[in-house]
């Protein structure tokens, strides 16, 4: 199995996933499905539009047409407030399942329902956000694609270790500010217990601040 995917055929796969949902409950009739989707981007930008256009083509595929059995409601991107405002809509909108991306877009939706199916997408790290109970297991009405594969961290430390074996001490960055996940703790290994390990999170430019032990 090929541990990198193309982004094209990532994207695409979501299609199917949000298809899941209610591709199971087709027998129950022809009534038109409803797909919400809240994208963390705004409307003109490139990518999400890209993306947008592969999740569209991939249901089509699957034989979900918009208008004709399905219908998308898209919302995209903005500030908190807008956030919120689109996830309450979509909500009140009763779709069948409602697609996200990052935890800005899944958490204000997560809010809103915890019946309505959610797949998210690009969301770094769902359990220490508190959107999932495990990876394994994701419980609640919440599923999707993580961004990363945490117990991979130690390796991490081990790859500095093989560059730089001098080194006894390192500092681990993240933005916005790293959640209580396994990246952001000490390696659990015997072998990396004597290291000194610091948390800290980026900082915008103007501001000065020292990293958090």
């Amino acid at each position: 199995m090929r541990l990198c995917l193309r982004r094209r055929e990532f994207i695409a796969g979501l299609g199917g996933a949000a298809a899941w949902p209610f591709a199971a409950r087709a027998q129950q009739g022809d009534r038109l499905r409803r797909i919400g989707v809240l994208m963390a981007t705004p409307a003109d930008d490139p990518e999400s539009t890209a993306r947008t256009a592969a999740f569209l083509q991939t249901l089509q595929e699957l034989g979900w047409t918009d208008g004709r059995n399905v219908r998308i409601e898209m919302r995209w991107g903005g500030d908190a407030e807008r956030q919120r405002r689109y996830a309450a809509e979509l909500v009140a909108l009763a779709p069948d399942v409602i697609l996200t991306t990052g935890s800005a877009g899944v958490t204000p939706v997560l809010e809103a329902t915890r019946t309505i199916p959610v797949v998210f997408v690009q969301v770094t790290d769902p359990v220490g956000a508190g959107l999932v109970e495990s990876l394994a297991r994701p419980g609640g009405n919440a599923t999707g694609f993580t961004l990363f594969e945490f117990s991979t961290s130690g390796k991490w430390v081990e790859l500095i270790k093989q560059i730089a074996p001098a080194v006894s001490a390192w500092l681990s960055c993240a933005t916005p500010p790293p959640s209580p996940g396994p990246v952001n703790s000490p390696p659990s290994s015997p072998r990396h217990r004597s290291w000194e390990w610091s948390c800290g999170r980026s900082i915008s430019a103007g501001q000065r601040e020292s990293s958090a032990p």
